[in-house]
């Protein structure tokens, strides 16, 4: 009934190969590395700083989230019973 067609097949092109750099890149004299590495450095202290914050709000969110949580029922409960 309906047979499945497959596409034609289209030539692939061809690029001209053109020669990649083997230069290593070397530092001058002249230049300092030290600011380049001082920013990785600080970089990293930032991301880590920011994941210690992060992790020490969530170590106080979840009991304030449970704490809250328990109250709410206690105060259900207690409510509940002054009106009988």
């Amino acid at each position: 009934m309906l047979r499945p067609r497959l596409p034609d097949v289209l030539p692939l092109p061809t690029a001209a190969v053109t020669p990649q750099r083997t230069e290593a890149l070397v530092f001058s004299a002249g230049r300092v590395v030290a600011p380049y590495v001082g920013v990785g450095v600080g970089a990293f202290a930032a991301v880590v700083v920011g994941i210690l914050l992060t992790a020490l709000r969530v170590a106080v969110a979840v009991p304030a989230v449970s704490v809250a949580v328990a109250a709410v029922v206690l105060r259900s409960l207690l409510s509940s019973a002054h009106k009988r």
